[in-house]
């Protein structure tokens, strides 16, 4: 790599972003004790809500976007790490307050990062990305709350990237998969990734009764809204729903009757803040308990020139599983 590197940055605009392509120096990177040549970035809803200002995700201009990143660390001054260990970056404000992703360099923070598996190639962990480790997450919640493997368990937003990678991880598990969407031609998709049945999202869009039938013990919500409310209405007795995304809104417009009446446990899953032994847990499993062959079938290449139209394209809901971008193609 030669001094100078290729990166998008985002400068602050009157209505959204200023978005251009540019060549960049590590003057230009933010303070960090390791140094990384990125491999892989990807594209998720938060990196589309900023590059497109759709929502005031950026807190610092002008600023590299893109919220995780796979690669090789360069320079170190952390003792946690040395030249040549491959490592995955999810959050921490990256991509937000502070540089990220989409660039060919980064230099971040080292308690910020995670030795990757040796299960998990650097491409593979963008095809997982930040949706994936935040499936992991919500996996576990279910676990720990007593969500045991054979139990129905619904997924919404399924044909975006926390949901497709949900139900290969839950699918491997030996769940039975209720799969939410919008898309009906994407049936074939999710049931290749192991869903057991479909739903058409209008089931669940519309505002909820406080109580509905009891249909699955366990969720992982991807939507919000008014769809969290009704998921939350639906679950079984003792049941957990693993909330994980707002794409309908951040509001809950539900009743306290499922908590009350039903015992069920509503789990928040923060990807951004985690503690590390979360992340190392989350990370761990993914090795282990999502089938590589399903990911590669829900991942598509992509370019860093491909990132503002992406960015666009997920909020509009066209992005289907997980796009890996490769910052140096």
């Amino acid at each position: 790599m030669t001094g100078t590197f290729r990166a998008i940055r985002a400068s602050k605009g009157e209505k959204a972003p200023q978005v251009e392509f540019a060549n960049l120096t590590e003057a230009d990177l933010m303070e960090g004790d390791v140094t990384v040549a990125v491999d892989y970035s990807t594209v998720n809803y938060k990196d589309g809500l900023a590059l497109t200002g759709a929502a005031p995700i950026i807190r610092a201009w002008p600023l590299i976007p893109g919220i995780d990143f796979s690669g090789k660390v360069e320079k170190s001054d952390n003792p946690k790490f040395k030249p040549g260990d491959r490592v995955v970056l999810n959050g921490y404000g990256v991509g937000e307050g502070h540089s990220g992703g989409y660039a060919q360099k980064a230099r971040v923070k080292g308690d910020w990062l995670v030795k990757l598996p040796d299960a998990i190639s650097n491409e593979q962990a963008m095809a997982i990305g930040t949706a994936g480790y935040t499936s992991m997450l919500s996996v576990l919640a279910l676990e720990k709350n007593g969500v045991k493997s054979g139990a129905d368990v619904v997924v919404t937003g399924a044909a975006g990237g926390v949901g497709s990678v949900a139900i290969a991880i839950l699918a491997k598990l030996g769940y039975r998969v209720i799969a939410s969407t919008g898309r009906a031609s994407e049936a074939d998709y999710l049931k290749g990734l192991g869903a057991d049945e479909i739903i058409d999202r209008n089931e669940l869009s519309n505002p909820a009764k406080p109580l509905g039938k009891e249909r699955w013990a366990g969720a992982v919500d991807c939507v919000g809204s008014h769809t969290l409310a009704n998921v939350l209405s639906m679950t079984k007795y003792g049941g957990t729903v693993a909330a994980c995304g707002l794409a309908q809104g951040m509001d809950l417009p539900a009743s306290v009757a499922p908590f009350i009446l039903r015992g069920v446990t509503l789990a928040g899953i923060d990807s951004v803040m985690a503690p590390m032994e979360k992340r190392e847990e989350a990370w761990k499993r993914l090795a282990t308990d999502l089938d590589m062959k399903k990911l590669e079938a829900m991942a598509f290449k992509a370019k860093l020139d491909d990132v503002p139209k992406l960015a666009a394209d997920i909020l509009a809901g066209k992005v289907r599983g997980r796009a890996v971008v490769d910052v140096n193609a």
